[in-house]
């Protein structure tokens, strides 16, 4: 072999194995930013029902709560406040 077919086979494997990374570690960032957005929603939602307490008020922690604060993360919880203040 030459030494352009070298350089060229070289950086080939090298454009390869940067594209198969880009691949890989585009969902593992977006597993790992709907975790935070889950673990902040949840917390959002056991907080509201924490100062809720005090004023009688509650938002029921069931599947559909939980799913749409974790997410959503904190518009969820802040949507499920407002339809628990307006329509129950």
């Amino acid at each position: 072999m030459d030494m352009i077919t070298n350089i060229l086979l070289i950086a080939g494997i090298v454009v390869a194995l940067y594209v198969l990374i880009k691949i890989l570690t585009a969902p593992i960032k977006l597993i790992f930013k709907l975790l935070l957005n889950a673990l902040i929603g949840f917390l959002l939602l056991f907080l509201a029902n924490f100062v809720g307490g005090f004023f009688n008020f509650y938002i029921p922690v069931n599947l559909v709560t939980c799913l749409i604060s974790g997410v959503f993360g904190i518009p969820g919880v802040i949507f499920l406040v407002i339809v628990m203040i307006f329509f129950f």
